[in-house]
């Protein structure tokens, strides 16, 4: 709220002032609940935790952290995201929304990931779901020479990144909307991570947005 504000009003306020208004107007942010652990599945190719929770990156595409989150929406029906993360700016390099939470939904994300930056060699950390331990996954990973990296079994912790940006996408915007048909989730999921790239502005990147954070410095 401070640095949207202080960004639109070329302001430095502090958060005091601020916390007084806002405590004033009755205006409260929205807390994230706190995600509960689960088990995966079977592995078949698996990875070593190589990150081993360093998620600092010197510059883009180094490290990039990938997962897959379910959204319901309607009467009890489930879409799927799959999206990829960079841990140097937290910028969304790709993402894609499907109705099944299959391989493909995995493999597009990848695909339109390397489309879009042809030259990195990414480690990429997952979980063990089984779309990341398949031979495709493997296969992809030959192909566009990117590194595996993969959570222990029950360490959300492990992949962070994009832990959080789940939290904090359906905290800001999917749980605060009643979304009926599968077109409303794609244009909500589509819509948020396009002003979450480019005019979600951070503390911790010197009050930018991702992208504007990208573009200066790397």
């Amino acid at each position: 709220m401070r640095t949207q504000l202080n960004r639109k009003l070329k302001k430095t306020y502090n958060k005091k002032r601020f916390y007084r208004l806002m405590k004033a107007l009755g205006i409260r942010s929205i807390i994230r609940k706190k995600r509960p652990s689960y088990l995966k599945v079977l592995e078949l190719h698996t990875a070593e935790n190589l990150l081993n929770r360093n998620f600092s990156a010197t510059a883009p595409n180094q490290k990039w952290s990938t997962d897959v989150t379910e959204l319901r929406y309607g009467n009890g029906r489930k879409a799927y995201l799959s999206a990829i993360i960079d841990m140097y700016d937290n910028s969304i390099v790709s993402y894609f929304v499907g109705l099944s939470n299959d391989n493909m939904l995995v493999m597009e994300t990848i695909h339109r990931a390397m489309k879009k930056n042809p030259k990195a060699c990414p480690i990429i950390q997952s979980d063990r779901g089984y779309q990341y331990t398949s031979h495709e996954y493997k296969r992809l990973s030959e192909k566009y020479h990117f590194t595996k990296s993969m959570s222990r079994a029950g360490r959300c912790l492990d992949n962070q990144p994009i832990e959080r940006f789940w939290g904090t996408y359906k905290a800001e915007s999917f749980y605060i909307k009643k979304l009926d048909s599968y077109e409303d989730v794609c244009n909500d999921v589509s819509r948020y991570i396009r002003y979450y790239n480019n005019y979600r502005y951070v503390e911790s990147l010197n009050n930018y947005s991702p992208n504007e954070y990208r573009k200066l410095t790397a």
